[in-house]
């Protein structure tokens, strides 16, 4: 992985993507060293703020051809509404490529991606390359409503077959992403499973790839406040290689983890066990 860099980079456009914008910025040096399931970390408010703290974008494209790369960016609060009312032309101040990404498979084989609303995001070059090595690609894409889904029409371009679901079944199956998955899991025979989306979301896609055998990695939705892992804000407790749990960072030893390895029911928890605890108490 290419170490981050902090650059300013020109809004070159600003579209509406259902109930998303989306953003696309001039930032080769971002763009030439990304993978999926990186992220960047974008200043908000301009020169004059009180809001000191970065947001954080998974990337949805990066073009080192073009230098181009694009965020899906939701309203939220101050430092998110202040972000998608940029105009073209605008200069931000952007940190990134962060954080670890997908890892690729080292054989083709099956693939499930599973995206929830727009976690669906970095889904799309992850399709892309998983099929350049020769894998077949599956994917769910799911959210409360059919404005909340995002890249339905490019799924259906860069993989093999693709359900949609929404909670209110305003468009494709009503219900939750995790209602296919024992016929994708089973029969088809996945060898692999990726995921984004809600931690909850997550939870479950990792039980449901457990249940059939099958690896899971999951990019999670921890907030990451400095997104170069000084303020500790995003971490969770994972199990390590030896068996014991650390607290790690999402930004730094994520956001993409093991399903397997993250003890969700402890997340935004210090459990007892958790190496180095006693340290971390307030006494």
């Amino acid at each position: 992985m290419r170490a981050p860099s902090q650059v300013t980079a020109r809004v070159v456009a600003i579209e509406p993507a259902g109930a998303y914008q989306l953003l696309t910025l001039a930032a080769p040096t971002v763009a030439a060293g990304s993978e999926p399931g990186q992220f960047v970390a974008v200043a908000v408010g301009g020169p004059v703020t009180s809001m000191l703290l970065r947001r954080s974008f998974a990337l949805y494209t990066a073009d080192p051809g073009t230098g181009l790369i694009q965020i899906v960016v939701a309203e939220h609060g101050p430092g998110t509404a202040w972000l998608v009312r940029v105009e073209p032309g605008a200069s931000l101040d952007v940190v990134g490529p962060l954080g670890r990404p997908f890892r690729l498979p080292p054989e083709a084989g099956t693939a499930v991606l599973v995206a929830g609303g727009y976690g669906s995001a970095p889904m799309f070059d992850l399709a892309r390359r998983l099929r350049a090595g020769g894998s077949a690609v599956h994917m769910v894409i799911g959210a409360g409503s059919a404005e909340r889904l995002f890249g339905v029409d490019e799924a259906h371009a860069v993989a093999d077959s693709v359900v949609v679901l929404t909670d209110d079944g305003s468009r494709g199956i009503q219900g939750l992403v995790t209602r296919p998955l024992p016929q994708l899991l089973g029969p088809a025979g996945a060898s692999m499973v990726y995921a984004c989306g809600p931690m909850a979301m997550l939870e479950a896609v990792g039980a449901a790839a457990a249940s059939h055998d099958v690896p899971c990695q999951v990019a999670v939705e921890e907030s990451m406040a400095c997104g170069i892992g000084v303020c500790m804000t995003c971490v969770l407790p994972v199990i390590g290689a030896d068996g014991r749990t650390r607290m790690l960072r999402s930004c730094v030893e994520g956001p993409v983890f093991d399903a397997e390895r993250i003890r969700w029911k402890d997340v935004g928890t210090l459990p007892a066990d958790v190496l180095g605890a006693d340290a971390m108490v307030v006494h």
